[in-house]
């Protein structure tokens, strides 16, 4: 059946990878270790950990084509109940590649003025955290300014840097390499440096 083990210390990773996952979503563009553990398929170990502790049955997930194999979808309905669904708009979490598209990301929910927590937060697998275009991070958890340069998709970056929501609707994003991940929710100002 292809499974995977889960994270060595269930309760203890999950904890650390929670906490670690707040710390990179307050503090945008701040780099954080999560646990060590084997992807699913190819899922890196990051992505792994943030769906492990973020994703149950109550919060539908959309793949991205080259991440959605057999042995993803069966660890994840073993490990989370996750329910995967083909339709963006109807989903809390998107897990995608360096492969995805302006029209997806835009079809993604954004939330509603009166329930912006209702917007997909997206998990973008990457093939570096350095080496794409600099970017500047200001807002909220930023004393004055970050500097990042994932290797990010174009359709990303354009819309980090277009944000073509008001706020506070958008999507949160969240970029995993390896073992590492960074954050930029949408309260987060984004401009080529």
């Amino acid at each position: 059946m292809s499974l995977v083990a889960s994270f060595q210390n269930p309760v203890a990773d999950a904890q650390y990878s929670f906490r670690r996952i707040l710390k990179a979503l307050s503090e945008p563009g701040v780099s954080v270790q999560l646990p060590a553990m084997p992807g699913f398929g190819a899922l890196g170990s990051a992505s792994a950990c943030v769906l492990l502790t973020l994703i149950d049955q109550d919060t539908p997930l959309w793949l991205s084509a080259s991440l959605n194999d057999e042995i993803l979808r069966k660890n994840l309905r073993f490990h989370t109940g996750a329910v995967l669904t083909d339709d963006p708009s109807a989903v809390s979490f998107a897990l995608a590649d360096p492969a995805l598209d302006s029209a997806t990301l835009l079809a993604f929910a954004c939330g509603d003025e009166m329930s912006p927590e209702l917007a997909t937060s997206v998990i973008v697998q990457l093939e570096s955290l350095t080496g794409g275009t600099p970017l500047r991070l200001r807002g909220p958890g930023i004393e004055s300014s970050r500097m990042i340069s994932p290797q990010l998709p174009d359709s990303v970056r354009d819309y980090l840097l277009n944000r073509p929501h008001r706020f506070p609707l958008g999507l949160d994003f969240m970029f995993t390499c390896g073992e590492e991940l960074i954050a930029v929710p949408r309260t987060t100002r984004v401009e080529v440096c």
